[in-house]
């Protein structure tokens, strides 16, 4: 495809047009996922799989998602995200349908685990959110991924509990499969996105995707920011594939595990949009610092304080508003720094990392589990990240590179 055609675009797809879009497919495709834990107790009940196999499932999952953003993000920036997204849903589908079918632990990961995880990743919120930033100018742009990332976390608000009620009405198998058919829903809102490859607000620049690649490796900052958001998929994978099962095990009623995970989605879309608009005005780097501190005591909360539905609510609540916050603060720090040309790919490339721990948590999670017969060893470990993430993030130069001045003023 030409580059006047990736330009191009319909006057219709006008920015708030593609800014709905693009929330509605982060709604959709985090949505489901979110709700991926609901079903580790029945299904290893129905199965006789003990947690670290339904845990490795997922930790797999989040593997193939973090290496498939990337790629996905390559593929958009140079073609559009249309079709990227297209396919992804597609395999997205076939993915979560052979969960509901798998009989043994190796159709698990491969179903559960490797397609879904490829559907997840070339489906993911970052492409939409990476078109959105396009159609916005750099004064408004933290404020449209902040949007971006609530509309994910709405998904979880919605999903949460429809993947409760599917699993007590219908069972288990017919809830995966009525969650498989609602990724087809995004193959027609992923056509309304633009395909244009300069962002407003921008010059047009002759940089190539390995001369971005390369600038981006040398920077100190995307290193850093790199490393720091390891930390969040560790916690947040974490929690969503095991808090269900970890709320049961206290004794409390399944439906507290998904009202809980319902109010993390509820109380991040104030958290993701309060992150966008703060970003906006602050300095994201510090914004994250106190971020990943503000985990790290609420997770000390949660293990200190008495395990009643009160306690699970609230942790709920104060962990959703640090929930999915980073995301707007560390795609902006991408954007501000790099520009959004190559925004996808570079953001990918962070994701991954993000990714790998997301496969940390959930693993180890279900090892421990397994092996003490607890939680709280991860719970520590996640304690112990935050506050090394707390630090990571504040020596981050997140000023715009020089090559980006005349966009900036």
């Amino acid at each position: 495809m030409s580059t006047a055609a990736l330009r191009s675009s319909p006057g219709w797809r006008t920015p708030l047009v593609v800014i709905i879009a693009g929330c509605l497919i982060a709604m959709i495709g985090f949505g489901i996922r979110s709700a991926f834990g609901l079903f580790l107790e029945p299904m290893t009940v129905a199965k006789g799989w003990d947690r670290e196999t339904f845990g490795l499932a997922m930790a797999i999952q989040n593997l193939l998602w973090g290496i498939g953003v990337p790629i996905a993000g390559m593929i958009a920036d140079k073609f559009g995200p249309s079709r990227v997204l297209a396919v992804g849903a597609v395999v997205y589908t076939v993915g979560v349908w052979g969960m509901a079918t798998a009989d043994s632990s190796l159709e698990l990961h491969l179903f559960g685990g490797v397609l879904t995880g490829v559907g997840v990743a070339f489906t993911a919120f970052s492409l939409a959110m990476a078109a959105m930033a396009k159609v916005v100018g750099p004064e408004r742009r933290s404020l449209a991924l902040g949007l971006g990332t609530a509309a994910g976390s709405f998904g979880q608000v919605v999903f949460s509990p429809l993947g409760q009620g599917f699993i007590g009405a219908y069972g288990w198998e017919s809830a995966l499969l009525i969650l498989a058919a609602s990724a087809l829903l995004i193959i027609p809102l992923a056509f309304v996105l633009p395909t244009q490859a300069i962002g407003k607000g921008e010059v047009p620049s002759n940089q190539t995707f390995r001369q971005a690649l390369a600038e981006a490796g040398a920077h100190r900052g995307y290193i850093l920011l790199t490393v720091g958001f390891f930390v969040c998929g560790f916690h947040v994978a974490f929690i969503t594939v095991h808090f269900p099962s970890y709320v049961r095990d206290l004794g409390l009623d399944p439906t507290v595990g998904a009202y809980s995970l319902a109010l993390v989605g509820l109380f991040n879309i104030a958290g993701s949009f309060a992150s966008g608009m703060a970003g906006q005005r602050w300095s994201k780097k510090v914004g994250l610092s106190t971020i990943y501190f503000a985990r790290a005591l609420v997770i000390t909360a949660l293990l200190l304080a008495p395990k009643t539905e009160l306690t699970i609510y609230l942790f709920a609540g104060a962990m959703g508003v640090l929930w999915l916050s980073t995301v707007p603060l560390t795609t902006g720090i991408v954007a501000q720094v790099f520009g959004v040309k190559y925004m996808a790919t570079l953001f990918g490339f962070v994701f991954l990392s993000h990714q790998l721990g997301s496969f940390a948590g959930i693993w180890l999670g279900g090892y421990l589990y397994d092996t003490t017969g607890s939680y709280d060893g991860v719970w520590w470990a996640g304690v112990a990240l935050g506050l090394l993430a707390a630090v990571i993030h504040l020596p981050i130069n997140e000023r715009p590179l020089a090559r980006l001045a005349p966009a900036s003023i």
